[in-house]
């Protein structure tokens, strides 16, 4: 392979962004087979599918797996087209960088977006598909027999007419050989017998043992530790520190300076190198961001509400005119503070350099990304790079984009050269130097008719632009896209979900000086919120039943309509609800999914308790039920946190929220019971992992109003009084 010494990290990345969506150049490199047996190596079918003697199948996943079960959802697509026996199936993650020198195989290393599945089921099921012809036609020539003969059931290969059976690991070998077919069907979905079930995760038992190591866990030989403490006040700078002072203090090896931000201490133990750290004298250049306030923030913010240019979303009918009309004019005006990642595991990555090689052991949602940060801090051509891949412990973003943790676990290395160094974040440091969900305003205004039918609705957003600052190739003509998630014209991905003649949505962008991220759910969070409630508001003030008024804006949104009608259904909405319960709903189409949700609520003496929530979900297709109902519950856990306690205030350029005690999670106790409503309609595959987040807050704070008739505009619930 040719050597690209000059690629550069944005280069690159850019390069594995565009061929995301692509398929990869082949599915078969087969090693020789005297490479094999001196490598101790299983034969490799293909890219995916590795089978050892004893019938054992590896297949290989190139996207993360943080908890959203991913890894096993595209290891039944790939077992189903294989046929082969799921319990001999195990997995393993292919680095980066054998990737990259095998043109990109397994396509794209990203994990985000929901698309883990989604974006990768067409070929990882062709790779099964191709890896099974290939081992029936190493049977078939064994036996001198057409392989059209031949079936295969659990990875055992038989041919009926002479009684003669074998199976994949007795034929691999050869069936590595095999020239791949240039195209093998793939099953429908309805044959499917191990796709669409609800088998158990295969990561599960490590976990429950102990056995699975994360990043922060990672152990190596030789290895030290480093604790590192950046500027806090956001774009500031180191000034000075006082090495000497910890220099002689136990465990100490070295105080590095890490780029112009940010001061490490790599000691024996990572404690150590934390004592050390917290005792360094450290001054600070707070640069010209220190006097920033949530304050100052919000009311750049609201500004932008009334500005006279904004980018257009959706648009159509004559907003203005109808706004000057005649019926009821509705107002409202709501907020969506910042929020945190927050992950369990803090950020972490081990590397080890050499001035001729650098590798990276690190819990990334991108693996590409993290290549090309560690190429770029190593100085080194990505081709004498290699990251190794590990089970993330929670990502929900902030490691994918965002690679400044591997960067600075490379830099940190260089100074200890052929020695691995872990880099673990504290927990303060992973909450001030967070990629934050931007926080952003939304002005409504809706016309109702003398009918209480609703005739103009222009919903003005303002807030940060998360690609302008993150990826700026993703802008279109100066407008972020992202921004208007679940309020788009009818297409694949993130329909608005109601017909009004007159409409108008639009975006103020507002860029203050905080780093904005991709955080689970991301634009489409906040979109649900004002567009459900501000829904609700409308029914209200027409005197009609919120469910009722929606669904007249929803005939032509059928998909939209049909989990709407699911959870009202099951909550029993046209029934009354028992004594001192209250109902609120919600619905949103967001990461090719179609969501709703509907909550039971109580307040006594201003005190909240969230019953029920019963979520429907029509993601197309379904690869295993029971993972989607985890991930509908897991989801509801997020969205509620950030609905009832979630805020990171910012006060003097930096957050205050520096750790659980002030920006506070939901309590098991706090959890409602959740109902998951799963209706595959077929023919497009959308996410699971982050859509129902979106409606979690909107069918509580409606419930909330139900219960309270107070309309709750200003996230999140803890700052307000229910009583």
């Amino acid at each position: 392979m040719n050597m690209i010494p000059n690629l550069s990290r944005r280069n690159f990345i850019a390069g594995s962004i565009a061929a995301t969506g692509g398929l990869m150049l082949g599915f078969h490199v087969p090693l020789p087979k005297a490479a094999l047996a001196a490598t101790g190596m299983s034969p490799e079918i293909n890219a995916w599918v590795v089978i050892k003697p004893d019938d054992t199948v590896v297949i290989r996943i190139a996207r993360s797996e943080m908890g959203q079960g991913t890894l096993t959802g595209l290891a039944q697509l790939v077992a189903e087209e294989l046929e082969c026996d799921w319990s001999k199936v195990t997995t393993e993650y292919p680095t980066p960088g054998a990737n990259l020198a095998r043109d990109r195989i397994w396509g794209s290393f990203s994990t985000g977006g929901s698309r883990g599945i989604r974006e990768s089921q067409e070929y990882v099921r062709k790779g099964g598909a191709t890896a099974r012809a290939m081992l029936i036609q190493a049977a078939a020539a064994e036996w001198n027999v057409p392989a059209t003969e031949c079936s295969v059931s659990k990875g055992v290969i038989a041919h009926q007419a002479s009684g003669r059976s074998t199976t994949y690991g007795k034929v691999a070998e050869e069936a590595a050989k095999v020239t791949p077919p240039a195209d093998v069907p793939l099953k429908d979905p309805k044959d499917w017998t191990i796709a669409g079930k609800p088998l158990p995760r295969l990561d599960t038992a490590d976990k429950l043992t102990g056995k699975q190591v994360y990043g922060i866990d990672l152990k190596q030989p030789n290895m030290l530790n480093a604790a590192i403490k950046a500027c806090p006040v956001f774009g500031g700078k180191v000034k000075s520190f006082e090495a000497n002072a910890v220099a002689n203090m136990p465990g100490v090896r070295k105080v590095v300076q890490v780029g112009d931000t940010a001061v490490a201490v790599v000691a024996d133990t990572w404690w150590r190198a934390k004592t050390a750290l917290d005792a360094l004298p450290i001054v600070w250049d707070e640069g010209p961001n220190k006097d920033l306030t949530s304050t100052k923030i919000a009311e750049m913010l609201a500004e932008g509400l009334e500005a006279k240019e904004a980018f257009v979303g959706n648009e159509n009918g004559d907003v203005l005119k109808a706004l000057a009309g005649p019926g009821r004019k509705v107002t409202a005006t709501y907020a969506f503070p910042y929020q945190n990642h927050a992950t369990m595991e803090p950020m972490n990555a081990t590397a080890v350099w050499s001035p001729e090689r650098c590798e990276v052991w690190v819990p990334t949602q991108n693996g590409e990304g993290s290549l090309a940060a560690a190429a770029e801090a190593a100085g080194l051509p990505p081709q004498q790079c290699d990251v190794h891949k590990i089970h993330l412990g929670g990502g929900f973003g902030r490691r994918g984009a965002f690679q400044d943790y591997v960067r600075q676990a490379v830099l940190i290395a260089k100074e200890m050269p052929g020695t691995p160094v872990k880099l673990i974040w504290s927990r303060e440091e992973d909450m001030l130097h967070g990629a934050y969900h931007p926080t952003t305003q939304c002005k409504l205004t809706g016309v109702l008719d003398d009918q209480g039918n609703l005739t103009a609705l222009h919903m003005r957003l303002s807030g940060q632009s998360i690609l302008a600052s993150v990826r700026p190739d993703g802008m279109q003509n100066g407008k972020d896209p992202v921004v208007f998630q679940g309020l788009n014209p009818k297409g694949p991905e993130n329909e608005f979900g109601y017909s009004v003649d007159n409409l108008l949505i639009d975006h103020a962008m507002r860029n203050p000086p905080v780093p904005p991220g991709f955080w689970r759910g991301v634009n489409l969070n906040q979109n649900a919120i004002y567009v459900e409630c501000f829904m609700d508001e409308l029914a209200h003030a027409a005197g009609q039943d919120p469910l009722a008024f929606r669904r007249k804006l929803m005939a032509q949104h059928p998909k939209h309509l049909a989990v709407l009608d699911a959870v009202a259904e099951r909550i029993g909405w046209t029934n009354p609800p028992p004594q001192g319960v209250h109902r609120g709903l919600a619905q949103i189409m967001g990461f090719g999914s179609y969501v709703a949700a509907a909550a039971e609520v109580s307040v006594d003496n201003g005190q909240l308790k969230i019953h029920r929530i019963v979520a429907a979900t029509d993601p197309g297709h379904i690869v295993n039920p029971a993972q989607i109902e985890r991930q509908v519950e897991g989801s509801f856990v997020y969205g509620l946190s950030a609905c009832l306690y979630g805020e990171c205030i910012v006060n003097g350029g930096r957050m205050e929220q520096e750790n659980f005690d002030t920006y506070e999670v939901m309590r098991m106790a706090e959890m409602p019971q959740v109902e998951t409503i799963i209706i595959p309609s077929g023919g497009f595959w959308g996410g699971v992992g982050e859509p129902t987040i979106a409606v979690a807050a909107p069918a509580v704070l409606n419930a909330v109003f139900a219960a309270t008739g107070k309309r709750i505009r200003i996230l999140p619930l803890k700052n307000h009084n229910l009583a």
